[in-house]
Parts: C-alpha cells; structure tokens; sequence
C-alpha cells in the first residue's frame, strides 16, 4: 500500500499552495468582513489552469485526477472558505455534468469557456422544498418546439449571478417522478432568468449564494444535457464526486485552525508556562492531529477509488461524514485554545468555525450521508427508512 503522492500530484499540491500564501489568504479576512466576491482571485486562477483542473486538455483543462482536485481544493480552502466554496461550485457543480454527460457540442460551446476560465459556472439544485430531497423538485420544463420553457425557482445556488450557464434540474414529464428529472443547460443572460439578493450568511460570505428565478426561459432543445428523464440519476452520481472535494474542503479549513491553536498554544502562557504544557490544551491538539490524519485517509482513499474507475460512494460519504464533522469540531476547539482571543476578528478561527459549519449541511446533510452507508451497508431494509 503505497500512501506516497506522484510526482505530477506533489507538483500541483505546491503550486496551489504557494499561490494561496500570498494571493488568497492574505485577503480571506477582508473577503468576509465586505462579502464581496473576490474577481480578481479567479482570474489568477483561471490563469493557472486551476479553473479545469479535472478535464480533458481538449477542453481547456489540465486533465488532473481526483487525488490532484482534492489536494488542489484543500489548498484553496486553507487560504479561505469562500474561495474554496466557488471554485468547487464552478468545478464540481456547473462544469462536470458537461464532462461526464454533454454532448460533443454542449462541451464545446459550455464546458471550453468554463474551463478555461473565461466565466464560472453554476447547478440549480435545492428549492424551497426540495433540499435532501431532490426528487421532489417542482421546476418544470416543458417542450415546446424545438425549445425547452422552463418556469420555476431555485435557492442557495452558488455563482448563480456570475455564472456563464446554470445547468438546471427541471421535471420534463411529472407522472414519472423522480425518473421524470431533466437536466437543461441554462446561458447567462437568457430572458426570464433572474436572481435574488446577494444572501448574508452565517459564514463562507465572499461566496455567491443567491435565488434563481425561472420564468418562461426559453432554451434550445439541443440544452437538455445527458438523457430526458436521467437527470435525478445524474445528479446523485455529481454529488458522489462532490463529497469528496467538500471532504477536502473540510480539511483545509479545519488545518488552518490546526495551525493556529499550534503556534498560540506555544506561545501564550499562563502561571509561568505555555498554555500547550497544560493537559486539557495539549488533549486538544491531540484530537485535532487525530481528526485530520483520519480525514485525509478517508479523504484521499475515495478519490484513488474514484480515480480507479471503482465504485466510491459508500467511501465518499464517509469521508464526506467524517471530515466535515471532524473539522466542525477542530475550528471549535482552536477557538477554546485561542480562549478570548478565539471569538475575536482578530485570529481567523472564529471564521474558520462559521465557514467549515456549511459543510455538515452543504452537497448532502450528515443525516443523508448516513442514509446513504447505512443503505449500502443494509441494502433493501434500509432503503425502505
């Protein structure tokens, strides 16, 4: 069992990470205290390559395994959350679903201009009331012609505003259910397409997480990406994926953290002594370095699975499970270590906590992902819960 990283993947890993140390994580702080969000990062991004790491060079991309995305978006998120949030949106949301399912012309005139950089891309999943439950998604996509019309709306779509396409999920035949489920490809600037307000949220604030409002969009017939009616199965098996870099995300966020308790634990002291010589802090450290080895095994081993044309999802939603609780409770306990200092603006922990506390919610709930290892684990009598 080789746990040694390529040389290819090293590479990648220290090219991210030097350019987060000194173009991101030095403006993570004012990116959460405006909410603004950061144009200037992603065009250096876009110029790196980073913005289609995962795709085919053909298209624009780097043609990057899951391993190298992982490493990539742990990078990204230990310089900030919003940041991190985006570019797996534009990746993993709005871009893969062309790769893994668009025709030769969809991935030519969406997934080129994405990967390249020339504009983000976006996924219209969640409703008001369709969250973990997608297969109840009330927008609606009519044939007319040789159009699509699509009315209905969507909330907390990441880059929806900025987006140069939102690839949506629409019901084109309602007596089917959930097989009823289409994917349709959305451009920017499309009549009838509009969004709601910039949300303030808890946390991850420099991100574009916005309403979208579908009303009477017309799109070309060709947009429908992938088969009519496989858009639920398609999307479950985007989100497999997904869990892995939100893993990843996790990680990022939850070493910064790390790092921080660290270096204050050596250097604040208390009755003639570093507080880090104290058990109760020293425990803490401990579990953190226990909580991100473990995340980044389980991290790691599903993308090498993913990577292996193997079956992932059970291990995507561990790892999913694991390392975004895990790194919950890592930024928690930095903020402890920190003491006072900790729920202060001053130290970034306090970020770090409100922003890693998405990712238990974000890309499936942990309640769903033990809904999905419970159901590969006890099959048919679990899926009937």
């Amino acid at each position: 069992m080789n746990f040694d990283l390529t040389e290819e993947q090293l590479f990648i890993q220290q090219t991210v990470r030097d350019f987060v140390q000194k173009e991101i994580a030095p403006k993570s702080a004012q990116i959460d205290a405006t909410g603004e969000f950061p144009h200037d990062i992603f065009r250096q991004m876009a110029d790196l390559g980073l913005l289609g790491l995962p795709f085919p060079e053909e298209y624009g991309g780097a043609e990057a395994d899951a391993v190298s995305v992982a490493l990539a978006t742990e990078e990204i998120a230990r310089g900030d959350g919003s940041t991190a949030l985006a570019f797996l949106a534009h990746i993993g949301l709005g871009s893969i679903p062309l790769h893994l399912f668009g025709t030769e012309e969809q991935k030519r005139h969406f997934l080129v201009p994405a990967a390249s950089g020339e504009y983000l891309a976006a996924f219209g999943l969640t409703e008001p009331q369709a969250g973990s439950d997608a297969g109840a998604t009330r927008t609606t996509a009519r044939l007319e012609g040789d159009e699509w019309v699509i009315n209905g709306e969507k909330l907390w779509i990441t880059n929806a505003p900025i987006a140069g396409h939102i690839i949506v999920a629409a019901v084109t035949d309602k007596e089917q259910g959930r097989k009823g489920i289409s994917m349709i490809i959305v451009p920017r600037g499309t009549p009838g397409l509009s969004f709601g307000k910039h949300e303030h949220k808890m946390g991850l604030r420099g991100s574009m997480s916005t309403a979208v409002f579908l009303n009477d969009v017309r799109v070309p017939k060709a947009n429908l990406l992938g088969d009519r009616g496989r858009g639920y199965s398609h999307f479950l098996q985007i989100l497999d994926g997904g869990r892995i870099t939100v893993g990843a995300m996790a990680i990022g966020l939850a070493q910064t953290a790390y790092e921080t308790a660290v270096k204050y634990a050596q250097a604040r002291e208390t009755f003639g002594k570093p507080i880090g010589a104290y058990q109760s802090v020293s425990n803490m450290i401990a579990d953190m370095v226990v909580g991100l080895e473990a995340s980044r095994l389980l991290v790691y081993k599903a993308a090498w699975l993913k990577d292996q044309g193997r079956p992932f999802s059970k291990e995507a939603a561990v790892a999913k499970l694991y390392a975004t609780e895990a790194s919950e409770k890592i930024c928690r306990d930095a903020i402890q270590v920190l003491g006072g200092n900790g729920y202060s603006s001053e130290y970034p922990v306090e970020r770090l906590y409100r922003d890693t506390r998405l990712l238990t919610i974000g890309e499936g709930t942990s309640e769903i992902q033990r809904m999905v290892i419970a159901r590969q684990v006890l099959g048919s009598f679990a899926a009937q819960m």
